[in-house]
């Protein structure tokens, strides 16, 4: 075969193989968007970590939808500014608190001013994260991701949960990720001080945040607050930049995997408000649908020692 010939037919195989790429991703983007229609006018809503990515992503859409929306978040210069472009896109009720999940007295601070504030809550997204960062310890000195993932927002919910309550039918959604299936509970080692490893102190917060998920469904059998956990994904956030080859960074965008934070805060958003899940409790989420459990979320056992662990860790009992 001439060359110029091979030369035409790699980039015509090249072309269709893009093609194919991009019409897969158009379907499933498309098979993955909340469908719901819900207005939010006179509903209250917190998002934790929502400046940026997914969290940003979250309280502009239930902002778009009526709802007032405190932006929970670390960073006060970013927030406020966050919630002014949210302000400029939607309504005018999106406020900034903030928000340290790295130090229970900042969590306390802000559930103080909640509860003294506003007069109800009806969604709590509890989405703030960190992701294979270096080993650090939290200002209580818990490993950073045990300590923001899961015990900040552990925290969080519990001291909220009478406003929940009061507030009720009213949601809990929990924004955890598929590698919990890879994690462990180590209760001799918790702060994982003994050995580290940044990707598995991710994925041991996570199955942490799924088995909190679960158990708070049982505390809350009784009452009108519902708890979902969604997995939202791979998506191009700064979380998933920095962990990540530089090459792959350019061609992510053509993978149907690779999700933007629009598309990934959609199950995030479906959980939060769609009708169709109003019965619904204590489940794990993703893509817009009800997925199944790993077994290790589903260990009871773990589950209760946990809740009370997390409980004497952060002051609870």
């Amino acid at each position: 075969m001439e060359p110029y010939l091979l030369a035409i037919l790699i980039i015509i195989i090249i072309a269709l193989i893009v093609i194919c790429l991009c019409l897969l991703r158009c379907y499933i983007i498309r098979h993955r968007t909340c469908p719901s229609r819900a207005d939010l006018t006179g509903k209250i809503a917190i998002v934790t970590g929502a400046n940026i990515g997914l969290g940003k992503e979250t309280a502009l859409e239930l902002s778009l939808r009526g709802a007032k929306v405190i932006l929970a978040c670390r960073n006060e210069f970013k927030g406020k500014e966050c919630a002014a472009e949210i302000r400029r896109q939607s309504n005018q009720e999106v406020v900034f608190h903030k928000l340290d999940l790295a130090s229970l007295k900042s969590v306390q601070k802000f559930s103080q001013t909640i509860i003294e504030q506003e007069p109800r809550i009806d969604i709590l997204v509890n989405n703030a994260g960190v992701f294979r960062c270096p080993y650090m310890q939290t200002e209580d000195g818990f490993e950073m991701h045990m300590g923001v993932n899961y015990l900040g927002h552990f925290l969080l919910t519990n001291l909220l949960l009478d406003l929940l309550k009061k507030s009720s039918p009213s949601r809990v959604v929990c924004v955890g990720s598929f590698l919990y299936a890879r994690g462990n509970i180590n209760f001799k080692d918790f702060n994982s001080e003994r050995s580290y490893d940044r990707t598995l102190a991710y994925c041991n917060s996570k199955l942490a945040l799924s088995l909190f998920c679960r158990e708070l469904s049982k505390h809350l059998r009784d009452t009108s607050v519902n708890v979902y956990c969604v997995n939202p994904g791979i998506v191009r956030t700064n979380l998933l930049q920095h962990s990540v080859p530089v090459f792959i960074r350019y061609i992510q965008p053509l993978f149907p995997m690779f999700l933007n934070a629009k598309e990934g805060a959609q199950s995030i958003i479906n959980c939060a408000i769609s009708e169709q899940l109003a019965e619904e409790t204590g489940f794990y989420y993703s893509g817009c649908r009800r997925k199944e459990w790993h077994d290790k979320a589903l260990n009871e056992e773990v589950a209760k020692r946990l809740w009370e662990f997390s409980e004497r860790l952060t002051g609870l009992s």
